[in-house]
């Protein structure tokens, strides 16, 4: 007779918080009676469970598992509503972008190479007609923007936001920042926000200069206080209303004071040093030189006037997010996790070449109607998507949440609008640069005397 000796493993549970459908504020687990633990333990948590608001604490209860190591999260795979409908429709969403991207990119060249060409050949003949279309505008296009000290300023820290975001969702494609790593994403962000100050001093310093700004000390001290200081405000409000509704999602003082301390005693100090080496270097050159009186722009149609071509211009990068969107404020909101890392960075990516593209579609259009104010409305053409995604969040709230109570709604819309503004200042750095790099490289192969 043979007996069969069976181990089972009794796992210690570690719990975060409670949380429920109809608010945002979250609880410590041992608020119930029947849930607290006499031998209490708390393994320390890191920058971005503490900033999530999460409070890791051991519970009276023992759990009895066989399970895997390498199957522990099938139960999650399995348990995600609508899986394969996810994947398709995000596939889908990513083959329409694409064949957007390759219609507005061989439109702008098959255009262009035609425009080029008959420049050039007007330019050699003898009887010279009188220019039209874009590059009539050649002695006004590289003419400085008005408010270009805050233009420069939101590039500057949209140059951090983009380098952050590449690096960070690049980690967590390959696997270094996975689900089980609990809070390990939103470290992962804000450390590198804060070592990537330099880049963020360097651009700004660098535009101002090429703007032809001479208020240095001023352009620094806003890029490396303005925006941060608006998300930080922002969060420092949101955090008073859960401390005062006693919700454990508050930030302990101490938490905040330390996050100031690497805002001033690390960002800020790399934002200067980024600002001394950009106006250090000679402004960049523009391939044509600038009128001293500026020409009038003609009267425009109502597809060439800015407020239109600004909405339309977001409707095409939103349309290859909106998808992954739903997905990750489901997993903010109606706590589900978030594992498709991979399908996010290729969407990020697809996310830069729509921007870059539909904003140089849209510049074309209006310098070829005489407009050359297109410093400012590149930028919002992009960063229009952020209205959208705002509008998004909105539709979000009213159609899937349960949301109740005016605390939950305010840290909602509050925790909403640092998203709009990251985004804001991401997508608008894209499709300036984009822009940039565009107008230059076709004023630079037309022969202008």
């Amino acid at each position: 007779m043979r007996f069969l000796s069976v181990t089972l493993s009794f796992l210690q549970l570690f719990v975060n918080r409670l949380d429920s459908v109809e608010s945002v504020l979250p609880y410590e687990y041992d608020a119930f009676d029947f849930c607290q633990d006499t031998e209490e333990k708390r393994p320390s948590e890191n920058l971005g469970q503490v900033l999530f608001g999460e409070r890791i604490a051991s519970s009276p209860y023992k759990e009895k598992n066989n399970i895997k190591w390498a199957s522990r999260w099938d139960y999650i795979l399995e348990s995600m509503p609508h899986t394969n409908i996810q994947w398709f429709s995000i596939m889908n969403s990513l083959v329409i972008v694409l064949f957007l991207s390759g219609m507005v990119a061989m439109i702008i060249l098959r255009t262009l190479h035609k425009d080029i060409a008959r420049y050039n050949q007007i330019d050699s003949s003898e009887d010279a007609q009188e220019e039209f279309g874009w590059k009539l505008v050649h002695g006004d296009v590289f003419r400085p923007p008005r408010k270009g000290m805050l233009l420069s300023v939101f590039l500057g820290q949209g140059t951090q936001i983009f380098i952050m975001t590449f690096i960070t969702l690049f980690l967590a494609c390959l696997g270094f920042l996975s689900p089980a790593n609990r809070g390990a994403l939103m470290t992962c962000a804000v450390v590198l926000w804060v070592l990537l100050g330099t880049p963020a001093g360097y651009v700004s310093a660098r535009m101002y200069k090429t703007f032809r700004g001479e208020k240095w000390k001023t352009n620094v001290l806003l890029t490396a206080l303005l925006c941060p200081g608006i998300v930080f405000a922002d969060f420092f409000i949101m955090n008073l209303i859960l401390w005062v509704k006693g919700s454990s999602a508050a930030i302990p003082f101490g938490t905040l004071v330390a996050i100031l301390a690497m805002w001033f005693g690390i960002s800020v100090p790399l934002t200067f040093v980024g600002a001394y080496f950009g106006f250090k270097e000679k402004p960049i050159e523009h391939p044509v030189r600038t009128n001293q009186i500026p020409r009038q722009i003609p009267e425009q149609s109502f597809f060439t006037k800015p407020l239109p071509g600004i909405v339309m211009g977001g409707i095409l990068p939103f349309g290859c997010i909106f998808i992954q969107l739903f997905f990750i404020l489901n997993s903010i909101w109606s706590h589900q996790m978030y594992y498709m890392f991979g399908f996010l960075f290729l969407v990020f990516i697809i996310l830069l070449i729509t921007c870059s593209e539909a904003t140089v579609l849209l510049c074309y259009f209006h310098l070829c109607a005489e407009d050359y104010h297109w410093w400012w409305r590149s930028f919002l053409t992009s960063s229009f998507t952020a209205v959208y995604l705002f509008i998004y969040a909105v539709h979000y709230f009213f159609s899937k949440l349960q949301i109740t109570g005016t605390a939950s709604t305010i840290l909602y819309f509050g925790y909403t609008m640092i998203m709009v503004l990251i985004f804001f200042l991401f997508t608008g750095t894209i499709g300036f640069f984009a822009c940039f790099w565009f107008v230059s490289k076709i004023y630079s192969v037309v022969k202008v005397d």
